[in-house]
């Protein structure tokens, strides 16, 4: 059995489709994520599929008026599910995520505070070290979506040497830091996989051409190329490395797509590669555009 993400409406829905509540605005309408799984016992609020190879799990909530408790609920129920493993990605649909809460507090701020509170419970103090790659973008349904995988190879987690770690953030942003890794990255035997958190136009710990989608892009394929190298997969994401890559690219605004997909397909893709286009809301409200990659089976040698 595969797991697989469900983007739009990819019709023929099947076991171990994921949907994300993610406009789709072209290319890839799925993107398998574990092979050669099977269902398992379900931990609080989850949806778990395993393998000798580990662990994919699914979780999908209203959130209600209190998306700090939520998330925080939520995520205890991922840690639980993936004791003594590592993790290797997490992917966030969060509602409405540059809105105000009921409190007056944005509401990616509310999922980041109730998300670190997690980490740290069941991690300690010192969570940052274990923190893997993860997405966050916004979703215009009201639930709260979280996926991850998890397993027992092992990982290193590394940083954008243009970047602040999101985790070291400051106050500014919020009354906790966002609780992520710039990358993760998984070793096999002969193979690496690699997974590329959302990558947007920030440099140290703020936004890059606020609101200007083209200036965003241009600044986070620098970006890409930067964290593609710190991991050691050169300058382009690995090409060259013999792997399979999967690229999603979040748009805050629709009409953007054939700017962004032009340039992104010219100046990013090669023609093995697939790509998904999904409208979402970006963590940032002066964010247009985000990019992740997960890259699988990159030839260590």
């Amino acid at each position: 059995m595969t797991v697989e993400f469900a983007f739009g409406d990819p019709g023929n829905r099947s076991r171990g489709m994921l949907p994300m509540g993610l406009p789709l605005l072209s290319g890839e309408p799925r993107e398998p994520l574990a092979d050669g799984v099977g269902p398992a016992a379900r931990e609080p609020g989850f949806s778990l599929w395993r393998s000798p190879a580990g662990i994919a799990g699914y979780a999908r909530a209203n959130v209600g008026e209190d998306l700090e408790a939520a998330t925080g609920r939520i995520y205890a129920g991922l840690l639980q599910a993936s004791r003594g493993l590592n993790l290797y990605r997490i992917w966030n649909c969060v509602p409405h995520i540059n809105a105000a809460s009921p409190s007056g507090v944005e509401n990616y701020r509310a999922f980041c505070k109730g998300r670190s509170l997690a980490f740290e419970t069941e991690l300690g103090a010192a969570f940052a070290s274990k923190l893997p790659a993860a997405s966050g973008v916004g979703t215009a349904e009201n639930e709260l979506t979280v996926v991850f995988l998890a397993g027992p190879l092992p990982t290193r987690h590394f940083e954008n040497p243009a970047q602040v770690p999101a985790y070291e953030y400051p106050p500014e942003h919020g009354p906790r830091a966002p609780s992520f890794a710039r990358a993760t990255v998984v070793s096999k035997v002969a193979t690496v996989d690699a997974y590329i958190s959302g990558t947007s136009a920030v440099v140290g710990h703020e936004t890059v051409a606020p609101n200007e989608t083209i200036g965003q892009l241009d600044c986070t394929i620098e970006n890409l190329r930067l964290i593609s190298r710190t991991c050691g997969l050169g300058d382009h994401l690995g090409i060259g490395f013999a792997c399979r890559r999967h690229f999603k690219v979040y748009l805050r605004h629709p009409g953007d797509l054939a700017a962004v997909s032009e340039r992104v397909e010219r100046r990013i893709l090669s023609p093995a590669d697939r790509v998904t286009y999904l409208g979402a809301e970006i963590c940032r409200a002066a964010l247009n555009v985000e990019i992740e990659v997960a890259i699988r089976g990159a030839d260590r040698s």
